[in-house]
């Protein structure tokens, strides 16, 4: 199914895996909106909706830079409102804003617990709650989440346990809404990375430049979202894509050229 004209609204789109996405997808085609806090570049993580929107432009496209805090609800309706008025409507949903600490219970203050859960989940029920009015009038109607499948192995409930959650409820939502919106024709995914991926969050918070350099770049899940969502409405839904088995579906097995250094060991990513 061809996303040209096809409008997709992006969550943390400023930079990293949402900006590789918005860009992937703008190259098809889309009319993309960049809905995040970013205004303002902090040199540590780069890039504003603004910069961001300009390169989506830059293909050939349309684009809406919209600032966004996905903890408020009335910064969504808004978000959604600019939306619906500068395009028309809303086709595909991209909930990529997270938040991470990677902190045991008694490490974890309240606010961060309050942060993680108030953007991972809460923000994402939100912003679908708003924009599914307009995915219900679509024709080619996707909800895609950056989320994992849901592993109760111990030793990704043990060690982080507020963040885990926070991201299994991203994943119990991707299932809820596949089965609550069959008969509205809106498939709801979930995808998630085989490795890490070099974001400022790996840079920043993670690993530094050690991790960055045995992870992928965003461009695996750029193309891996890209396959999910030129399906047809539902041939995929209901699903926890891991990025390398949607590529491989495609008949894409050598992933060689998306290592940030070339020949380098590869670093797992979490609940996998």
């Amino acid at each position: 199914m061809s996303l040209q004209g096809k409008t997709v609204f992006i969550t943390g789109g400023s930079r990293g895996i949402g900006k590789a996405m918005a860009l992937k997808l703008a190259g098809a085609g889309a009319n993309i909106v960049i809905a995040a806090k970013s205004v303002q570049e902090d040199p540590r993580l780069g890039g504003t909706i603004f910069s961001a929107a300009a390169e989506v432009e830059a293909l050939g496209v349309k684009a809406l830079a919209v600032q966004v805090d996905i903890r408020d609800e009335a910064q969504i309706a808004e978000a959604i409102k600019q939306t619906v008025e500068k395009f028309g409507g809303i086709d595909i949903v991209i909930n990529n804003a997270s938040a991470i600490q990677l902190t045991d219970t008694e490490n974890t203050p309240s606010k961060r617990f309050d942060l993680m859960h108030s953007i991972n989940v809460r923000g994402t029920f939100l912003v679908v709650q708003h924009a599914l009015p307009y995915l219900k009038k679509s024709s080619h109607a996707h909800i895609l989440t950056l989320s994992p499948p849901i592993n109760l192995a111990p030793k990704w409930l043990g060690p982080h346990v507020a963040y885990t959650i926070s991201k299994y409820d991203m994943s119990m939502l991707t299932l809820g809404w596949a089965e609550e919106f069959k008969d509205d024709l809106i498939a709801c995914n979930s995808l998630w990375p085989r490795t890490t991926i070099d974001t400022a969050a790996v840079r920043n918070l993670l690993g530094g430049e050690a991790l960055a350099n045995m992870s992928r770049t965003p461009a695996i899940i750029a193309d891996a979202a890209f396959y999910i969502l030129s399906k047809e409405k539902l041939q995929y839904t209901g699903k926890t894509f891991i990025d390398e088995e949607v590529l491989a579906a495609e008949g894409i097995t050598d992933l060689s050229h998306y290592s940030v250094v070339p020949g380098a060991q590869l670093f797992y990513d979490l609940f996998l």
